[in-house]
């Protein structure tokens, strides 16, 4: 599929997703929001992508945020419309997706663009990254799950603070509060990335989708998450791939698995 604002390439069973408005600091806009849930589409149904990678066109960013130009004159309901399409195409369906998706942070990560990276699954950033939440200096609050979010990895004193004071965060003290998993220099930031996508391709495809899903009702107070995990850990018993994992441990060699 061609894309007007991302650039995709699926290389070794990786999805490359680059948001690509460098121009505009890769701030989301309707077009890219579309992408966007187009892409996590693509890599739920497609057998070949095991992981995805995202990151930002350009040294300076990741993604400055939203695209504030298209919702400048927006009324209540239009603002609801705008939080609950961006939620359920792309936010929640990155989190829900049952491909990991890694963000590579490369700069900036401001309001939309923090909340893209707490979707993904796991957070790599550059050591030059500033991430913040900075909607309240529009008279708004962050819209795409980033009160939620942000509260569930960081806590809330500290995701508060965050949000009232509208204050951008290092990356050194983004990995400190639990934001972001690991800071690195720029030049290892895709390496780095790719890394710890490498290390979970090589896992049993429904496992780790499995454990998408327990994981997230861990933090989800409108489900029972040890009932999720009980379901996620006996529907494993079906699969090819558990008894290929049991076969391989047994033999004392390396599963091959297959997504079955």
């Amino acid at each position: 599929m061609e894309y007007q604002n991302l650039h995709t390439e699926l290389k070794d069973n990786t999805l490359y997703v680059t948001i690509n408005r460098p121009l505009k600091l890769n701030a989301l806009n309707r077009q890219t929001l579309q992408e966007l849930a187009a892409v996590v589409t693509y890599a739920n149904e497609t057998r070949e992508v095991l992981g995805v990678l995202l990151t930002g066109a350009g040294e300076k960013a990741f993604v400055a945020g939203a695209d504030i130009s298209e919702f400048a004159d927006f009324d209540i309901e239009q603002g609801a419309q705008l939080a609950r399409d961006g939620q359920n195409n792309v936010f929640n369906a990155i989190e829900s997706s049952s491909k990991p998706f890694v963000a590579a942070i490369n700069g900036f990560a401001l309001g939309g663009g923090l909340e893209l990276a707490m979707a993904c699954h796991l957070r790599v950033a550059s050591e030059n990254a500033k991430l913040g939440l900075p909607e309240v200096t529009l008279g708004l609050i962050p819209g795409y799950g980033g009160t939620q979010r942000l509260t569930k990895l960081v806590g809330k004193g500290r995701a508060f603070e965050m949000i009232a004071t509208a204050d951008m965060i290092s990356a050194e003290k983004a990995e400190k509060i639990g934001l972001v998993n690991y800071v690195v220099p720029a030049s290892e930031l895709i390496g780095t990335a790719e890394g710890l996508l490498s290390k979970i391709k090589q896992r049993a495809p429904q496992a780790i989708a499995a454990a998408i899903t327990a994981t997230n009702a861990a933090v989800d107070a409108a489900t029972n998450g040890y009932d999720i995990e009980i379901k996620a850990f006996a529907d494993c018993f079906g699969t090819a791939d558990f008894k290929e994992g049991v076969s391989a441990f047994l033999e004392k060699r390396k599963p091959s698995f297959t997504g079955s």
